[in-house]
């Protein structure tokens, strides 16, 4: 059983953990140390916003997102539990509130455009860097209208 609900302070040791599998299971295209000076600004940023988290029966977060705006700024899933669904159930709950949602994509993270493409975003852009500067090229998608 798959159930959402905000996060709470508690929750910060599970959603880092899935956080650093998921991007080392990922995003292999990371230099270490910006994944370390990335994973230092989550760990300053998650306590002060309200993520949503996928969660089990006996209430443990699998996987979680945070939105801004309209915007996916984050989804991470558990590596454990890939092929299981919970992105997709992460992003049709965005798209409840959100039907013109936005994501970004890192470009080198083939995996993942697939997964938004085939959930019916399209491609409205392309950035040379992330949000932090970093030579890290982004494709920005929109949810498709007719979706």
């Amino acid at each position: 059983m798959l159930d959402f609900r905000p996060s709470i302070p508690s929750d910060l040791p599970r959603v880092m953990e899935i956080w650093r599998a998921a991007v080392d299971a990922t995003h292999d295209f990371l230099a270490a140390d910006d994944r370390d000076a990335i994973e230092a600004e989550l760990l300053g940023f998650f306590p002060q916003v309200s993520l949503r988290l996928a969660v089990d029966g006996s209430d443990t977060p699998l996987g979680f997102m945070f939105l801004h705006e309209g915007h996916l700024e984050a989804l991470f899933v558990d590596p454990d539990q890939h092929g299981r669904g919970i992105g997709k159930a992460l992003v049709h709950e965005a798209l409840a509130a959100h039907p013109d949602l936005t994501v970004d994509v890192n470009a080198q993270n083939p995996k993942a455009l697939g997964f938004y493409e085939h959930l019916g975003f399209e491609r409205i852009g392309l950035s040379a860097q992330d949000g932090q500067g970093r030579p890290y090229p982004l494709i920005h998608l929109r949810r498709r209208v007719d979706s």
